[in-house]
């Protein structure tokens, strides 16, 4: 083993679906995990069921309630004080979704709730703990080898915000779109709900939150050099029964997993889902700057992940560089 030390993943949201079935084989690549989440009672009574008593060892909890951009600094004051060793790799996974809601939510700072969580709380963590993670060791441990490993930033993304995608074009209620981003250009606060501007629409508000997340990969690829640091994103397949739908109508929820399963053939189970996020976010083979993994909208048995082209919603120079500005002082960092 030598003098290495062992390597440190944070990943979001670990309670239930992707976020928890990420744990196990983190854990079995030999990855020390930092579990982020709005409970640690919830978190760690969730993983001691999941877990074995020796997994449980590995791992760690800190509290963040993404929603709330002050507990976000917090939480990464925490983060910093409390672990010695930097991360090496972050994986921002969680996210709301309420496509029956009628009037938005607000976080604490004003913002509609889901871009506040997936979005500008994801996006203020990965900036607070970027020194950190960029100063994390060039050789680490990991099961009792020593392995060098480029540090990591994977968020995952979904097909319904790349509209270069079938499922990405979907009108219902609209497909991803920021549009000139006047709502964050007007503070983003009520009553403005939606990055255009535009009136309410949850499930659409949803979708151009994961489409932000995806530009955010884009653009912190650009700003940090690929030798410093590797920023990707990935869609690891339609998970249709995790929790992540739970405020969907029940018909919704009982025919999403058949029809994805025998009609679409794009669903993937919590388990696969969850290999394919902890592959990616540590992996040397995945190791490439700001790919959008994917494995196809129709999963075959062995298919190997390959890079999703992405739309222009996603890679336009200009409305991408827009969207990180308005952003970094939406949450306060300009």
């Amino acid at each position: 083993m030598g003098n290495s030390i062992k390597g440190l993943v944070l990943i979001t949201g670990t309670t239930s679906g992707v976020g928890l079935n990420t744990l196990k084989p983190l854990l079995r690549f030999g990855w020390d995990v930092i579990a982020v989440n709005r409970s640690n009672k919830r978190a760690i009574e969730i993983a001691q069921q999941f877990l074995t008593d020796s997994e449980m060892k590995n791992m760690n909890f800190i509290e963040i309630d993404l929603s709330d951009l002050d507990h976000v600094r917090n939480g990464c004051s925490e983060i910093l004080k409390k672990f010695k060793k930097p991360i090496n790799s972050i994986i921002c996974n969680a996210a709301v979704y309420k496509p029956r809601l009628r009037k938005p939510e607000r976080s604490p700072q004003g913002f509609e709730n889901s871009m506040a969580v997936n979005h500008f709380g994801h996006f203020l963590l990965i900036n607070l703990l970027l020194d950190n993670i960029l100063s994390s060791e060039k050789e680490i441990n990991v099961n009792g080898k020593t392995t060098k490993f480029k540090p990591r930033i994977t968020i995952l993304g979904t097909v319904t915000a790349n509209y270069s995608e079938l499922g990405g074009r979907i009108p219902i209620p609209a497909p991803a779109d920021l549009g000139n981003l006047s709502g964050f250009k007007n503070g983003f606060l009520s009553p403005i709900s939606m990055a255009n501007g535009k009136r309410f629409k949850p499930g659409k508000a949803y979708k151009d939150s994961k489409l932000c997340n995806m530009v955010t990969v884009q653009e912190l690829s650009k700003k940090y050099s690929n030798e410093k640091i590797i920023i990707n994103s990935l869609y690891p397949g339609c998970v249709a029964d995790t929790k992540l739908f739970r405020d969907t109508p029940w018909v919704f929820r009982f025919l999403f997993p058949i029809f994805q399963k025998f009609i679409t053939k794009g669903y993937v189970s919590q388990r696969l889902a969850g290999e394919r996020v902890a592959k990616i976010a540590t992996f040397k083979k995945y190791a490439k700057p700001a790919v959008h993994w994917s494995w196809g909208n129709r999963q075959k048995f062995g298919r190997k992940a390959f890079s999703q082209k992405l739309s222009k919603r996603i890679i336009d120079s200009d409305i991408s560089k827009q969207t990180i500005e308005l952003t970094r002082k939406l949450v306060g960092l300009d």
